[in-house]
């Protein structure tokens, strides 16, 4: 399996405002065309964070724990919208409250996005997509810190989690 090269994300500036178009592709081959992506934190009640694995065919971090749900933002969709149905297709869950949390610029090697941050606390469950994700589980805090800075997670993930968990 591999991602669509050809499908199209808005170009955004830093307050999200759209600017024009892109295709996956060119976000992703070093040009840092600023995208918009959503991310979701999905905590248990008892303060564990559900963490997805990247499969190895990724184009981006294979292999790598990260966000419990993440995407990118199609062209002609909203951030609630994409949010949506990024956690619908990655996890199964359809009802869930999200709060916001802010964005922020995510810079890598390959790409530069606008990333948006919400977090839901669920107890519900969880159906990992077979097709996107290659496994899933809830980590304690000790267990992400434990393993913070070893190669297991990825950069975004670590940063993101210490910029508004820690």
């Amino acid at each position: 399996m591999k991602d669509n090269q050809q499908e199209l994300f808005p170009v955004v500036d830093e307050d999200g405002h759209i600017l024009g178009s892109i295709s996956r592709g060119r976000a992703h081959d070093g040009s840092k065309v600023l995208h918009p992506v959503v991310h979701l934190h999905v905590f248990n009640s008892k303060g564990e964070l559900y963490l997805q694995k990247h499969p190895e065919w990724k184009d981006i971090q294979p292999g790598k724990w990260d966000t419990a749900c993440g995407g990118h933002v199609d062209l002609g969709e909203n951030i609630d919208q994409a949010l949506r149905r990024e956690v619908r297709e990655e996890l199964g869950i359809t009802n869930f409250t999200p709060v916001s949390m802010g964005h922020y610029v995510f810079e890598s090697k390959k790409e530069r996005e606008l990333v948006y941050v919400h977090k839901t606390i669920y107890d519900g469950k969880i159906i990992p997509s077979q097709e996107e994700l290659s496994a899933g589980r809830f980590w304690t805090k000790q267990e992400i810190l434990e393993y913070t800075g070893k190669g297991v997670f990825t950069p975004n993930f670590e940063s993101e989690y210490k910029k508004f968990f820690l």
